[in-house]
């Protein structure tokens, strides 16, 4: 089920006026069901992955809270990332690996005779990953109490306006939204059908109608040549602006008339003049996650120079390959974390988010 659907749209209608009549209980039990039911929209046959992720992060910061042991606290956070990172790994990356190995084989002139397995992705399994990884490392740290009511917590990773595209919401944001009951101001009515209008301009008249000028320089098919690779190019970019923008807007106005708010995921990026700035305005969720999570545990920028600059390389690499499972992604990384390489720093927001930690 896509936002820009007839699908969603009598989906909502239906869900928005029983929301608004229930009781804050009742809401959780709804948003609960109506966002299995929007995921099972996609591919019912996943759903258990998503519960079983929900049943083992909630497990495991509940465990977490009761126990002061520091080997017993590593262990708890291992499992809690070895059973999710295994999970994306496999789905997301086995046909990655898989092609990547044939291909090596093939260049060496030995031909794999074995029966491929095709692995399809879950969708949204990155987006509720994350989701879930955070929390978890977040009641490590001791930043969070854990939630005691499982019912918060699988509304809280699957709440629907954010589940298969984001943004990637934390627990101390979004948590405390869905625990209390809530209210909608005639504000959040106002802005939040702005924000829907916003976001189906983007993506049904921006993107949807750039897509037909990108696809003649980069369908498989395609043999651009002249100024159509150039206009194909720009057209490319604006393309995948509008329909991740616009997704995130409709994501941010439909929770807003139900009185919770997500956070801001894109800020005008291509109007900003250096790639430091870029990465404060596109996909703000994740650029601030793989900062907090990834590149600032590796070390950040607190070592040398060259050792700042291979956790921002590392920390890019990954976020390609979070993106799509290809080395066109794994280039894409070494691409944005290269020219920080020994000699220069790392880009300024991270640099600076890191002092102290």
């Amino acid at each position: 089920m896509v936002f820009n659907s007839l699908h969603f749209v009598w989906f909502f209608v239906v869900v928005y006026a029983l929301y608004r009549v229930l009781p804050h209980r009742a809401q959780n039990w709804l948003l609960l069901v109506a966002s299995y039911y929007f995921y099972a929209a996609w591919d019912w046959r996943f759903l258990g992955l998503l519960v079983a992720s929900t049943l083992v992060d909630y497990a495991c910061g509940r465990a977490l809270a009761a126990s002061h042991t520091p080997a017993t606290r590593r262990t708890l956070l291992c499992l809690s990332l070895g059973f999710n990172l295994t999970l994306l790994g496999f789905f997301k990356y086995f046909n990655f690996f898989a092609d990547s190995l044939y291909g090596v084989f093939g260049a060496l002139g030995w031909h794999l005779d074995f029966v491929t397995v095709r692995v399809l992705l879950p969708v949204g399994i990155s987006f509720y990953t994350f989701v879930t990884m955070s929390y978890v490392i977040d009641v490590y740290r001791r930043e969070i109490t854990p939630t005691r009511d499982l019912l918060d917590f699988a509304v809280f990773v699957a709440y629907f306006p954010h589940l298969v595209a984001g943004p990637i919401l934390r627990a101390s944001r979004l948590l405390p939204q869905i625990a209390t009951p809530r209210t909608v101001s005639r504000e959040q009515v106002r802005d939040g059908l702005w924000l829907i209008a916003w976001g189906f301009l983007q993506k049904v008249f921006v993107a949807d109608n750039l897509a037909s000028l990108a696809n003649m320089v980069f369908d498989p098919s395609a043999k651009p040549t002249g100024v159509n690779v150039l206009l194909g190019t720009y057209a490319f970019a604006f393309q995948i602006y509008g329909d991740f923008a616009g997704y995130s807007n409709i994501a941010r106005g439909t929770s807003k008339l139900m009185g919770i708010e997500l956070i801001e995921n894109f800020r005008f990026p291509y109007f900003v003049r250096t790639p430091q700035e870029f990465w404060r305005h596109w996909h703000i969720s994740l650029s601030t996650w793989l900062r907090d999570y990834l590149y600032i545990p590796l070390g950040g920028s607190r070592g040398s120079a060259s050792r700042t600059n291979l956790n921002l390389l590392l920390t890019m690499v990954l976020g390609g390959l979070w993106h799509g499972a290809a080395w066109t992604f794994v280039l894409w990384g070494v691409y944005h974390g290269g020219p920080f390489m020994p000699g220069s720093q790392a880009p300024e927001p991270w640099r600076v988010s890191c002092r102290g930690r």
